[in-house]
């Protein structure tokens, strides 16, 4: 059940909105976190790190 999956969510996390934005096993945070670590280019390097995007060649 959803609710259900959001509350233990809100449990581990002590967030209650969604999304609850996990990368690599790491809490993330929210839209707004998820956001400003793309505005400040550390989203794609986490990504890469987690291997859900591949490298890029430099």
């Amino acid at each position: 059940d959803g609710s259900d999956i959001q509350s233990a969510l809100a449990e581990w996390t002590g967030q209650k909105t969604v999304p609850n934005v996990f990368i690599g096993g790491k809490h993330i945070g929210g839209c707004d976190s998820t956001t400003a670590l793309h505005r400040e280019g550390k989203l794609v390097p986490l990504l890469t790190e987690a291997g859900a995007v591949a490298k890029t060649a430099a």
